[in-house]
């Protein structure tokens, strides 16, 4: 990751961004990227939560640039010595910030709040560095689904695929009634998105994790990798010729008004039908991406805890760290954001037919190996590497690249540094 390096660059910013000069004896600061309607709401939640128990709280929330400018802003503060409470980062970039010696050790607080009972070990393993608990998940997001306007399926004489030959079938029938089949926005994160759900139907969840999790050349550049960007190739013969660069709500939009059948996206989308009045089963169905019904690409977000001087800001942040992990938040949280709890033992009333899919998929996942980190949304390998992929995935969606000829790629774009 190069941290210092990198945020040499940045330093010039350090001096605009507000460093704060905290007076109080317990207050925490959290940065984010929680910005959008439901998760304000959410973030304004736990802000309630945590006054409550007799904590200040500092709002740093940095709009824009899916996590990006949030993540400059904190390489700065970091480097100039001032680092937040706790700051909004997931996957492998919580171990590169562990390797810079700069996350807290939160164990006390999650031996209190019996995480490692809570949460399924491949989750309780992302927010460890080093055998001890530095970040807490937030959510768990599934990233798998196909989204399906039945009423679409209903004029083009169609029933909903269970697997990429049923999908081919339904995308034909679809297209001949005069509508779009996929609706996708042109974009590599998304076109990701639609590759990693692909290569898990086609070669299950050990050959994705293989594959996109462990980088195995032998399996990066096989007849199973090969299959899947043959795959991937007749999808993007049912995609409309005005898909480059349309933003993902604008292709969910398309399967909401009935001018696309089906969509290959994380349950984010699910904000939109919920926002557009619609109901899950009837308005709308969540099917896992074809082929995928027995696994799960999980997206977590988190937030990591940074170093922070004395007992009684030690002690705010241990209390925000049981906030987060705390049914009361997950429940609320999740609800807006459209997502499920990380942890056990919330319940489950309150949420509708494809989050309750989703909690029961992940549950079944996490004990017969089928849960899987999303390689598209930064859960997987290291950010250069997953860059270097998705360059190759983008190629492939914007050319006649071969199928061979994007699986010899990918094991080259696996040692970029």
């Amino acid at each position: 990751m190069k941290l210092k390096q990198i945020v040499q660059a940045t330093l010039a910013a350090a001096s605009l961004l507000a460093i704060p000069l905290s007076g109080m004896a317990a207050e925490v600061e959290v940065l984010h990227y929680w910005t959008s309607g439901g998760e304000a709401k959410s973030a304004a939640e736990l802000k309630k939560l945590m006054e409550a128990k007799g904590v200040s709280w500092k709002d740093f929330a940095v709009a824009g640039g899916g996590g990006e400018n949030a993540m400059t802003a904190l390489k700065a503060r970091v480097i100039a010595g001032s680092a937040p409470t706790a700051a909004q980062i997931k996957g492998p970039s919580i171990q590169e910030w562990g390797k810079e010696g700069v996350l807290a050790n939160i164990d006390v607080a999650a031996n209190e709040g019996k995480w490692d009972a809570s949460l399924p070990k491949v989750v309780s393993n992302v927010m460890k560095y080093q055998g001890h608990y530095v970040a807490v998940p937030v959510n768990v997001h599934r990233v798998n689904w196909l989204w399906v306007n039945p009423e679409v399926l209903k004029k083009a004489g169609a029933t909903a695929p269970s697997n990429f030959e049923e999908f081919f079938v339904a995308a034909d029938k679809i297209k001949k009634a005069g509508l779009i089949a996929v609706a996708h926005g042109g974009q590599p994160w998304q076109d990701a998105t639609v590759f990693e759900s692909v290569v898990l139907g086609v070669g299950g969840a050990a050959f994705y994790q293989k594959a996109l999790v462990q980088l195995d050349p032998a399996s990066l550049n096989s007849p199973t990798m090969i299959k899947a960007f043959d795959t991937l190739a007749k999808i993007k013969t049912y995609i409309d010729k005005d898909a480059a660069g349309r933003d993902w709500n604008l292709a969910t939009a398309m399967v909401i008004n009935g001018k696309a059948g089906m969509q290959f996206m994380g349950d984010w989308a699910k904000g939109e039908f919920s926002a557009a009045g619609k109901q899950p089963g009837k308005d709308y169905l969540c099917l896992p991406a074809p082929g995928t019904e027995k696994a799960f690409t999980f997206n977590i977000d988190s937030l990591a805890m940074f170093n922070v001087k004395g007992a009684d800001q030690q002690k705010a942040q241990q209390t925000l760290a049981n906030a987060v992990m705390s049914p009361e938040f997950q429940e609320v949280f999740n609800l807006n954001k459209g997502s499920i709890p990380a942890r056990a033992g919330v319940s489950r009333a309150k949420f509708d037919s494809c989050a309750l899919k989703s909690m029961d998929d992940m549950d079944a996942t996490s004990k017969s190996g089928g849960l899987v980190p999303s390689f598209a949304h930064g859960m997987a390998i290291d950010s250069a590497k997953a860059g270097a992929i998705q360059d190759v995935v983008a190629r492939f969606m914007n050319s006649t690249m071969t199928s061979q000829a994007a699986a010899s790629a990918l094991v080259k774009a696996a040692k970029a540094k």
